[in-house]
């Protein structure tokens, strides 16, 4: 493992070295570009030895390293001044080391890497612990001198007597994909599809994360990959190893597995589907009414991620009414228009039905229609065209890339509908377009699908679900989650690798606005409330950028802020998955789940509608874990918010905390669940509110 650890080490101190401010000191002394006086590269055998540490630790696959084939990378900051950059921090007022000199700056930053945390990582926050302290073990004397005076000499163009060339290569070479053993190729294609597909793809051809074939990770090479896998990025990738979910064994299979053809899955026909449908409870043995005292309509049906579960929880007791077998990690529940059934979609295509009527809410109907879902939905219009509440039922589907009409009774699947087609900008074939989002629209029988890669948004009729009838609207590309507007007229979807928020005319049925956001917009459902100057916005926060943004909705009383951003209230961390308010509400919440600082993951913080211009309040949810999701209960006077803890881990595996929204207070905790995530309360599901 001492090459995993090197690549990790030599990350962390290119990151911490070259973010470091710039000091208006007295003047630095000279630094000779003589190599043998600055300790620099003395000849051909150590610069091709500093080359060499280079390319085997694959750092050009992160940073821009003048002279070094192919280090080009955007992940990491550009180290074209780095030997600059190490004198002047040396001298800076901010500096807390012990270094006297750039070269023993570097060196110090290798043995003691937490002497000196620089505050600022291209644009984002340094952590503590990003590097090992043990690199003099595991980094030979003459590659680490090699490196480190490499680095010396740059910036590259001031020094051109060492021999460095200025302008990197734009590309990598492709090599051979690494050996890896059948057992370890299973494994990994196994969690790649439960981990890494819903960012990636299946085909690994890249949506809200980037690309993953062969030409793209050959290139980097096994130790970069495994770097980024086991800490993350500040762009959302998750740190897979430093959350303790891969080993650092794990992660270096998992980057092996990367270089390989990505394998393809098998279609999935009807016939298939149909051999797991299972109906547990006819429709005609079911109860005709409620047969419990509880409000079931305040239920929360919550996932339990790693158990394979949902649990059904009493809003009003917080009592678990019945903890159900679902598909593996539940991405949503939906419920039907009257909210008697909860549709559970698992992220391996299962779905389960419960009928919340039973004294003890349990699965009365099972199929599955897909190797990798994300959404399901119902139909819910009553109106002139028919009454069709709790009568069919839609999911959508990763792979195969489909979607699937079902009996809304029975989940009887009857109705195959590809998604495979061409991009809406480029006009190119896409092998993989998933289907992301899908709403029900409450004007028309039609479900709103939205086709994460080609950028369309599919307006699908099932008022004749054997003949469908589907209008494409032109949207952005990389669609992922989204909500209606306050008035259910206009349907907002990030296009989250656009850094869009796409406006859809659900009553004309046809694109209004595409509006610029931060990076990578994910707003769940959104919120929607009264901005005190702006009026009626819907707001998204992000994964890319601490920030939420607030666009106006309102075109008939606002209409200069329509559809523009007109707010952003800055966060103390970017990372964020979910937003949330209620219309009785005076505060909206937000979380940042995949920060990479534990301490902002676990954290939540609250803005007062009334002075949106800045957090009201932030504080830790629990002191393990990442906080996540926000749900109301039915009378909009609770928040639940879960903490997504570790499976293994006994006394830290989840738990929900219950705040009173009016007074931010801690109301109660409901213990020992199993990575708990989204939790969809009934009432609020049926109605939109958000």
């Amino acid at each position: 493992m001492k090459s995993l650890k090197f690549v990790l080490i030599l990350l962390g101190v290119l990151i911490l070295i070259s973010a470091c401010g710039r000091a208006t000191q007295t003047p630095a002394p000279p630094v000779s570009t003589r190599p043998e006086e600055a300790g620099g590269v003395s000849g051909q055998t150590d610069r091709d030895l500093a080359l060499k540490g280079f390319k085997d630790g694959g750092c050009g696959a992160c940073h821009i390293i003048p002279g070094v084939p192919g280090a080009a990378g955007t992940l990491g900051p550009d180290l074209s001044a780095i030997g600059q950059t190490a004198q002047e921090t040396v001298l800076s007022s901010t500096y807390t080391g012990q270094a006297k000199t750039a070269a023993d700056f570097l060196r110090e930053s290798i043995s003691k890497p937490d002497a000196y945390i620089a505050a600022d990582c291209g644009g984002k926050a340094c952590q503590k612990g990003l590097m090992p302290a043990n690199l003099a073990e595991t980094l030979g004397d003459a590659e680490l001198d090699a490196i480190v005076s490499y680095m010396l000499a740059l910036p590259a163009q001031e020094n051109a007597a060492s021999g460095v060339t200025a302008t990197p290569q734009s590309t990598l070479q492709a090599g051979n994909a690494p050996e890896l053993s059948q057992a370890d190729f299973d494994w990994a294609k196994q969690t790649y599809f439960e981990r890494c597909a819903g960012c990636h793809g299946t085909l690994r051809m890249g949506a809200t994360g980037p690309a993953l074939t062969p030409d793209v990770t050959q290139p980097m090479g096994t130790l970069a990959l495994a770097a980024i896998i086991f800490n993350g990025t500040t762009g959302g990738m998750p740190d897979w190893g430093k959350q303790g979910l891969l080993t650092q064994e794990q992660t270096e299979i998992m980057a092996k597995f990367l270089q390989q053809e990505p394998p393809t899955p098998p279609e999935y026909s009807l016939a298939q589907m149909k051999e797991t449908w299972k109906v547990l409870v006819p429709p005609a043995e079911r109860p005709t009414q409620p047969q419990t005292q509880r409000d079931w309509q305040n239920y929360f049906i919550v996932t339990l991620r790693d158990a394979g579960q949902v649990a059904i929880i009493d809003g009003d007791t917080h009592e678990i009414v019945n903890t159900v077998n679902s598909g593996y990690a539940v991405h949503i529940t939906r419920m039907s228009a009257t909210g008697r059934y909860a549709y559970v979609i698992g992220r391996d295509g299962k779905l389960a039905l419960i009928d919340l009527w039973m004294e003890k809410p349990d699965v009365v109907a099972q199929v599955q229609v897909c190797y990798d879902a994300r959404s399901v939905e119902v139909s819910k219009y009553n109106g002139e065209k028919g009454n069709f509440e709790d009568k069919y039922a839609i999911v959508g589907c990763y792979w195969p890339p489909h979607f699937v009409f079902l009996d809304g009774q029975t989940l009887e699947p009857f109705k195959i509908v590809s998604t495979r087609s061409y991009t809406y900008d480029t006009e190119e074939y896409h092998p993989e377009p998933r289907v992301a989002s899908i709403l029900a629209s409450h004007f028309k029988p039609e479900w709103i699908v939205n086709i994460k890669e080609t950028g369309l948004v599919w307006i699908v009729d099932y008022s004749d679900p054997n003949n469908p009838t589907i209008k494409m609207i032109e949207a952005e590309r990389f669609l992922h989650d989204g909500g209606l507007d306050s008035t259910k007229r206009y349907f907002l979807v990030a296009a989250n690798q656009s850094n869009k928020i796409a406006v859809i005319d659900l009553l004309e049925e046809k694109l209004v606005a595409k509006v610029e956001t931060d990076a990578i917009p994910h707003p769940g459902r959104g919120a929607n409330w009264i901005d005190p100057e702006f009026g009626p916005v819907w707001s998204t926060s992000h994964l890319g950028d601490g920030a939420i943004v607030s666009i106006g909705t309102d075109p008939e009383n606002h209409p200069d802020h329509v559809w523009k951003v007109v707010r952003t209230t800055p966060l103390p961390g970017d990372g964020s998955l979910f937003i949330k308010t209620h219309p009785d509400s005076k505060w909206i919440w937000v979380d940042m789940t995949l920060n990479t600082d534990p301490v902002l993951a676990r954290t939540i913080c609250v803005v007062a509608k009334a002075q949106p211009d800045a957090v009201h309040k932030c504080w830790q949810v629990a002191d393990y874990g990442r906080a996540v999701h926000f749900e109301y209960n039915k009378q909009g006077t609770q928040v639940w918010v879960s903490v997504w803890g570790d499976a293994s881990k006994p006394g830290q595996t989840g738990e929900i905390v219950i705040y009173d929204d009016a007074t931010l207070k801690e109301v109660a905790r409901i213990p020992n669940l199993v990575t708990p995530t989204g939790k969809f309360n009934v009432y609020n599901t049926v109605y939109d509110i958000y």
